[in-house]
């Protein structure tokens, strides 16, 4: 019997039909949690976008569920525990988004320094009657060029990351829970998370979304990024929002730039109001065309390689496999 899998949100064709070779397979394009509740049932594996919520309800009615196959390199949008008791094998993308998301990070890294964007809404809305008026009223604006950048987070984006920066003429400082001999080689400087936050000039966030991570930069480590940059395109609760939006009304913190928020989506926000001092973009450093279809064919890949009864490479919950054997999920 072939294996029935549910995809739940629009993935490219591509994969998709390289999925439909070997398995059946239902396209529900972005199902509430009541609807999932009700077919959840009928399913072996299930791929998952980040806009797709499997909460602790689902999976406790997902009896025949075997793997569920994270279309992205975060998985906070499953319940991992859950699935883990279950004997459900979870597994991510890694690698593929990388370029994307690092290339992001910079574009928003200099549209907060050079103001690119507050000049577009400047220019549109006639205020140029004048050089002067840009000359006069443009005050405040830096260059990435000789600045220290601090990374958050130095797995496969953070490293794009670091590499692009260390190209744009910067001093690159790191913290991560373990040391990166490969990027120290290229000129990184391992340093204690609140060393990074006191030294650097701009601070990029490229962590995953964990218990550890929560609120990483609170308002106590707010303080040491006083007269300084922070960007983020980790997950929005790495940051404590009321924190910081307190800290750039005081202007405390020079400017915020994040691709991501604490609660998304989102369409009011007390950061809307601060035109000059921050960028907002909405959960997107990931999406191209180029990335989203590798990131498909990996999705595909990962879960044709649970249900062939193999372990693969980018399983996200690892102590599975003492709830359920490999050979106890295999199908294909």
């Amino acid at each position: 019997m072939r294996p029935k899998v549910a995809v739940l949100f629009k993935m490219k064709s591509k994969p998709l039909e390289e999925l439909k070779k070997y398995a059946d397979v239902d396209v529900i394009l972005y199902p509430s949690v009541d609807q999932l509740k009700e077919v959840i049932g009928n399913y072996d594996g299930v791929i998952v976008a980040p806009t797709n919520s499997l909460p602790k309800e689902v999976l406790e009615r997902a009896e025949r569920l075997k793997v569920i196959s994270c279309h992205s390199a975060g998985y906070d949008h499953v319940d991992v525990e859950t699935a883990t008791r279950k004997g459900i094998y979870v597994t991510k993308v890694s690698g593929v988004l990388s370029e994307a998301v690092a290339e992001f990070a910079v574009g928003l890294t200099i549209a907060l320094l050079r103001k690119i964007p507050y000049a577009d809404r400047f220019i549109r809305a006639g205020k140029w009657d004048s050089h002067n008026t840009v000359w006069s009223g443009f005050k405040g604006i830096e260059t990435v060029y000789g600045k220290k950048v601090g990374i958050l987070g130095m797995g496969a984006i953070g490293k794009a990351i670091a590499r692009r920066m260390k190209a744009m003429g910067t001093e690159i400082l790191y913290w991560s829970r373990s040391r990166k001999p490969d990027i120290e080689e290229v000129g990184a400087k391992y340093l204690p998370l609140d060393d990074v936050l006191k030294e650097s000039d701009i601070v990029i966030l490229a962590l995953p979304a964990t218990k550890e991570t929560y609120h990483i930069i609170n308002e106590e480590r707010l303080k040491l990024l006083e007269g300084k940059y922070l960007v983020n395109i980790g997950r929005g609760v790495l940051v404590d929002e009321k924190a910081l939006t307190k800290a750039i009304e005081e202007r405390r913190l020079k400017g915020y730039a994040t691709d991501v928020f604490e609660k998304e989506p989102v369409q009011e926000h007390e950061l809307f109001k601060y035109e000059w001092e921050t960028v907002l973009t909405p959960h997107y450093a990931g999406l191209s065309k180029e990335a989203m279809e590798d990131m498909g064919f990996q999705a595909v890949k990962n879960l044709l390689t649970v249900l062939r009864g193999e372990v693969p490479e980018a399983l996200v919950n690892r102590e599975v496999l003492k709830v359920r054997p490999p050979e106890e999920v295999k199908m294909l």
